[in-house]
């Protein structure tokens, strides 16, 4: 999703089938320890940079910088000296169950 605003990302997150369209901002230095969500997610960075570590691979994220985490997913988190703001779509129903087929 390369969305300029909000309202346009929101938009193409609702096409893409996510039902759930947020922005996340984090305190400086925060540090999130390995854990999972119930939820696909989609996002992409606004503000300040991120840390995110899966599968033992640690990438570097800043502004306009885009990630992806599966439901399930064991993952970490670490926020920069500034803090970070993304803006983050969400999937709560796995994808077969909201189009009723699996």
């Amino acid at each position: 999703m390369n969305a300029k605003t909000f309202e346009d990302f929101t938009a193409a997150a609702h096409v893409s089938g996510f039902d759930e369209v947020l922005e996340r901002r984090w305190a400086p230095d925060t540090e999130l320890d390995v854990h999972t969500h119930n939820f696909d997610a989609e996002a992409v960075v606004t503000q300040g940079e991120m840390w995110l570590t899966c599968d033992d691979v640690t990438r570097h994220l800043s502004n306009g910088d885009t990630f992806t985490i599966g439901r399930q997913v064991p993952h970490s988190e670490r926020y920069g000296s500034q803090g970070a703001t993304y803006w983050v779509a969400r999937r709560n129903a796995p994808k077969c169950e909201l189009q009723s087929i699996c």
